[in-house]
């Protein structure tokens, strides 16, 4: 992501950032995945059932933050960038929503097609299996996105380096009760 308080990198420097990028994203998605399946994981043992599937949440933040990555390379959810930040936000949280959803569909078809499976079946368990956790998967999906886009939004605004500093060094500027 190329802010106007970066430099200009060199290709080694540019993969080198994307990669950070990369982690940066897969590591927020892993502690938002894990509180979930964390969640789910103690009401199912309440009920006597044994679930405890953390190496999923890593897998599904990786690739998940894969998918994240090829939607900014396309430049999805560019618009309403003039807007109040809340619409460029809502926004991009929404079509990268859908981009999620989609290329998980996409990748259990695929999986399916490996596995010799119909379509139906390959996603029969898409979302939770059904229409009720398909769509609590979505908001929460949602709920997930929107704070990470709010902070992307104010990055391209401030400045990498200025968001940076004012979240790790200096905080506010001025301290009012």
């Amino acid at each position: 992501m190329q802010n106007e308080d970066r430099p200009k990198l060199s290709l080694v420097g540019r993969a080198t950032d994307e990669l950070k990028e990369y982690f940066i994203v897969a590591a927020y998605l892993y502690v938002c995945f894990a509180a979930i399946l964390y969640f789910k994981a103690s009401i199912l043992e309440a009920q006597g059932v044994a679930f405890a599937p953390f190496g999923f949440a890593a897998i599904k933040a990786l690739i998940c933050a894969k998918f994240v990555s090829v939607g900014h390379i396309f430049h999805l959810g560019e618009r309403f960038k003039s807007q109040p930040l809340v619409w460029p936000t809502l926004y991009k949280s929404f079509a990268f929503l859908i981009l999620l959803l989609v290329l998980n569909a996409l990748e259990r078809v695929i999986e399916g097609v490996i596995r010799h499976k119909t379509l139906a079946a390959s996603l029969s368990d898409f979302g939770g299996g059904t229409w009720d956790q398909l769509i609590a998967t979505s908001i929460l999906g949602l709920l997930i996105l929107i704070p990470f886009f709010a902070f992307r939004s104010l990055q391209e605004v401030l400045g990498e380096r200025t968001l940076a500093r004012l979240f790790f060094l200096t905080g506010r500027k001025n301290d009012r009760a």
